[in-house]
């Protein structure tokens, strides 16, 4: 429903609609009343438009890429709320007088209070306005100060190096989280996290440190632990194939390797290791058999159970060559409390710490300082939310008059003084420069919709040196198509002036002006003409090779070849000879035809000949003109726009004086010089001009001899001077009409 409001608007014609006027802060304060049938568009993408993305993400409120009407409209009434004059807003400037801020309002009065802050921290006290180029970069502002208001505390911000190193160590188990400074840091949640796990690790330890059986190997039971688990499978394995082998000592020599598995490894070149033979038994498989230590080992696994005889069969049973399995299950029970107690294993976050670090931590009381630094950088909390909302305003007023004029109207589309914010940049191809380059990302997908335009597309693959890579769809609305093809390359020119090669991918043809629809149905004709010549040419020459073959072969056999016998007639194929009869009459009939229709155009006066065969010539070319006069008057580029994501609001037209404007076609500048005589040049040939003047100097006289031949005559005998010679039964018709002949008999 339509809005009601007092406000008197402007409006501009432009595209075949309305488009509303941005003439003062008042037009901006009334937008809601706007009614948004009214707006050129009501929704586009935050990406592939030229405005700083930054500025058109914090219009997105809702951060789902795209930007809507009542977010644009909620952006527009922010800033005119701290601006003492929105009108301002629509000279788009990089710079925002601290003097036009609305310091009447509260958060006005911050924001004023924050840039003065920020000016002085870049050293520029004096300065009386702050841009872009200031608070850009609020990450390096901020890191200038202690605190910023985020919660979080970096490392370089603490006060004592043992504060600082402890705050390492939490983002080193933990992670880090960044400020508004770019720095990492620890909030509460994790200086929370980090010390309950720290004091269930140091207690956990605490339990192992208590009970002896625990680390039966001392500061050692952790590696002994490590090479008993490395063998432990293993052993298992062999102990079970020795009670096997015991059971029943058929088995035996099955549970050891067969010969014909050796005489696989055997043909191979064997690694010192042998680790070819590491699925085999560890060692030999007897009945009642024990483990040996030192030799008889399978070499993948001598190291492992060299390691493990070392760190634990050594120092706990003493030298020994083999273990019975009796002495490794004892093993196993020697480890079992060691298990239990990794199995509860507490404040794991912390291990890479140590225990030792762990517990001068915990004893140093760093815990309450971090905890009173990050209240300390809460409080500033409001400060640094106000950075935040000047940076914003900021950037409002310079982009926001650039998203208004591109998506509320089309002004800056169609005023042609500066390209609008979905023009990427000008494309250069076949001696003409398109400006309408629409960046695209999935040209199959944008090709659907886009054809509805009405316009002729080239969709174009842009790389830079680099790999960068970038499509585009640029609008041919000037020239011709003749040489547009896939393949063809140009260079485009972005709107930070690189340079781009581009080469054509895809083609959606459309008319480009009347003129190349006059012509098209000619130039197609002549296509098909040289395609069906090319055609006849080829088969004639396949044929005339063909007999040439035939001929050859007769040739060199013609010493085999039968005569006929004499006095017998010579075959005749009666079907050839009825069908080249029936070949020659279609032939004959289809001449006749075409001569009869020449013959009646020659009976005609020659200025009639001469409209009859133009009217022919614009018999065929007015349906391919009609097409595209309707389509261009169709062009529209809202479908293109559409295509990316945009939800344009009613038909924006591209007109052909429009359309004129956006691809210019190569000329010579105004007031150049240039020397027209090209050496290498063709020479013209005269008969053709002469032709076109005998053609028009006889549709002329025959014109004239039709419309006016008594006159004529009357002319042509007065410039000859022979009235006297008129015929005497001219001279008597006249006398008699004039009653002075004589009586006839």
């Amino acid at each position: 429903m339509a809005n009601k409001t007092s406000h008197q608007w402007h409006f501009f014609r432009a595209g075949g609609f309305d488009q509303v006027q941005f003439k003062s802060g008042d037009d901006l304060r009334n937008l809601a009343q706007l009614d948004q049938k009214l707006w050129a568009a009501l929704a586009c993408p935050t990406r592939g438009l030229e405005v700083d993305p930054i500025t058109l993400d914090l219009i997105d409120t809702d951060r789902d890429g795209r930007i809507r009407s009542p977010e644009v409209i909620a952006a527009v009434e922010w800033a005119c709320n701290l601006l003492k004059d929105p009108g301002d807003l629509l000279k788009g400037s990089n710079s925002l007088p601290l003097a036009a801020i609305n310091v009447a309002t509260p958060e006005g009065g911050t924001l004023h209070a924050r840039a003065k802050q920020i000016l002085a921290l870049l050293g520029k006290p004096e300065a009386t306005a702050v841009g872009v180029e200031d608070i850009h970069n609020s990450a390096t502002i901020l890191s200038k100060a202690q605190f910023n208001g985020d919660g979080i505390v970096p490392i370089d911000s603490a006060p004592t190096d043992s504060i600082k190193t402890v705050i390492a160590d939490i983002v080193m188990c933990l992670g880090g989280d960044a400020d508004r400074g770019g720095q990492l840091g620890v909030t509460q949640a994790k200086l929370d996290v980090f010390f309950e796990s720290a004091t269930a690790f140091s207690a956990w330890h605490a339990d192992a440190e208590k009970d002896g059986t625990v680390r039966p190997f001392g500061e050692a039971t952790a590696s002994a632990h490590a090479a008993y688990l490395a063998v432990k499978p293993k052993i298992d394995d062999f102990f079970s194939r020795c009670r096997l082998a015991a059971f029943d000592p058929r088995a035996a020599a099955l549970l050891n390797r067969q010969e014909n598995d050796y005489i696989l490894i055997a043909s191979k070149d064997m690694t010192f290791s042998g680790v070819e033979v590491a699925g085999f038994p560890l060692a030999r498989i007897e009945a009642g058999s024990g483990l040996p230590l030192k030799s008889g080992l399978n070499p993948a696994w001598a190291g492992a159970v060299a390691a493990f005889d070392a760190q634990v069969v050594n120092p706990w049973l003493g030298e020994r060559n083999f273990l019975t399995e009796a002495d490794w299950v004892a093993v196993g029970s020697k480890f079992a409390p060691f298990e239990a107690w990794l199995t509860a294993k507490a404040g794991h976050l912390v291990e890479k710490l140590g225990t030792a670090r762990v517990r001068d931590i915990l004893a140093g009381g760093t815990k309450q300082s971090i905890a009173e630094l990050i209240s300390k950088d809460k409080a500033l909390d409001g400060e640094s939310a106000a950075i935040a909302s000047l940076e914003k305003l900021v950037r409002f007023n310079r982009d926001l008059v650039d998203l208004l004029r591109n998506f509320v109207n089309f002004r800056d589309f169609y005023s042609r003084d500066k390209m609008s914010t979905f023009q990427a940049g000008t494309l250069y191809i076949d001696g003409r420069a398109c400006e309408l380059c629409i960046p695209v990302d999935d040209p199959g997908k944008h090709a659907a919709l886009a054809g509805m335009a009405k316009t002729f597309l080239a969709y174009c693959q842009c790389a830079r040196p680099g790999g960068e890579k970038l499509t585009i769809a640029a609008g041919f609305t000037g020239g011709d198509s003749d040489n547009l093809m896939v393949g063809r390359n140009g260079i485009f020119y972005d709107r930070k002036g690189r340079d781009w090669d581009a080469t054509i991918t895809k083609l959606i043809e459309n008319p480009i002006s009347i003129r190349q629809a006059f012509w098209a149905p000619h130039k197609k004709l002549v296509r098909m003409i040289e395609e069906q010549v090319a055609k006849r040419a080829s088969a004639a020459e396949s044929e005339s090779n063909k007999k040439l073959g035939e001929t050859a072969s007769l040739a060199a056999n013609v010493d085999k070849a039968q005569p006929p016998k004499s006095g017998e007639p010579k075959k005749v194929d009666v079907g050839t000879v009825a069908a080249l009869g029936v070949a020659v009459g279609a032939i004959g009939t289809f001449l006749t035809a075409v001569v009869g229709y020449i013959t009646g155009l020659f009976d005609l006066p020659f200025w009639q000949l001469v409209l009859a065969v133009g009217g022919i010539v614009l018999a065929i070319s007015t349906p391919s003109m009609l097409i595209a006069w309707l389509k261009l008057r169709q062009r529209n580029l809202g479908p293109i726009l559409d295509a990316n994501g945009w939800a344009i609001n009613g038909r924006v037209r591209m007109n052909v004086p429009f359309g004129g404007s956006l691809t210019q076609v190569a000329a010579l500048p105004p007031g150049a010089r240039a020397a027209l005589d090209d050496p290498f040049a063709e020479k013209p040939a005269v008969w053709p001009k002469f032709a076109l003047f005998l053609v028009a100097l006889g549709f002329v006289v025959s014109l004239i001899a039709h419309v006016a031949p008594v006159q004529v005559n009357q002319w042509t005998r007065g410039l000859l001077g022979k009235k006297e010679t008129q015929s005497k039964p001219a001279q008597e018709t006249n006398m008699v009409e004039k009653g002075s002949a004589p009586a006839g008999p």
